[in-house]
């Protein structure tokens, strides 16, 4: 098992997840439901992330981690996706200041070579200017997959001079691109969706599941307290059985 699946829950917030991802979903029909352009659904979305940043930080969790952008949303027509890079700037231009503020630190992962230079570049100067920050973690996944994530891993082992057959878990674990955080106690997906879409895969092993209809831009403050109260009712056995639990 992976030395962070067992990430204890914050237990001085009362039972407060530690680490929340959440996979934002529900912008584009959002923004359809009121005859309205995708784009305009993914510019309230941003907004909702703000919201639910300083509500994260108000109930006391540690790390927050947003599916931005798959590595499958390459797929989308290149007007949309155009607009998603110039979006992704202007919140890279415009937040770092606001998360100094908080004392937010930065930290976004996945395979960022198929962006622009100037993203890149971008992307490492916000990471540097938030790195000594030590309130809330804030992770951004863009052109991320699960399932890259494992690989990328593998083949950092290998490239090292560890044999395949010779692969652990702990060691698999301590290459992910989010070595640095804790396994996610709770997922959060908006939209109406149930399932993962390929968003740490890995990690998500002993997570608990919240799956919502509302969609990304209505989703807020309430709202993350319902997905919160639904995981403080639930009794997280990481494969133990109950007496197990109860015998620690």
């Amino acid at each position: 098992m992976s030395k962070n699946n067992s990430a204890p829950v914050n237990a001085k917030n009362n039972g407060v997840p530690r680490h929340i991802a959440i996979i934002m979903d529900g912008n584009g029909r959002w923004a359809t439901k009121r005859f309205m352009p995708r784009f305009a659904g993914h510019a309230k979305g941003v907004k909702t992330i703000n919201k639910v940043v300083n509500a994260c930080i108000d109930r006391g969790v540690e790390y927050l981690t947003l599916f931005a952008f798959s590595s499958e949303n390459w797929r989308r027509p290149p007007d949309e996706v155009s607009l998603l890079m110039q979006l992704f700037r202007k919140v890279l231009i415009g937040e770092i200041k606001q998360m100094g503020e908080r004392n937010i630190r930065l930290k976004v992962v996945g395979d960022l070579s198929k962006f622009d230079k100037d993203l890149q570049t971008m992307v490492h100067n916000a990471e540097s200017e938030t790195a000594a920050n030590t309130g809330l973690t804030l992770t951004i996944c863009a052109n991320y997959g699960g399932r890259w994530d494992i690989v990328n891993a593998c083949n950092k082992l290998v490239a090292s001079g560890v044999k395949q057959e010779d692969i652990t878990e702990e060691q698999l674990s301590a290459n992910l691109a989010m070595a640095y955080a804790p396994d996610p106690d709770m997922l959060i997906r908006t939209g109406g969706e149930a399932r993962v879409s390929n968003f740490l895969l890995w990690q998500l092993a002993y997570s608990e599941y919240y799956f919502t209809d509302t969609f990304w831009p209505d989703f807020d403050g309430k709202a993350l307290d319902e997905a919160i109260e639904s995981f403080q009712k639930r009794e997280r056995r990481f494969g133990k059985t109950s007496e197990q639990i109860r015998a620690q």
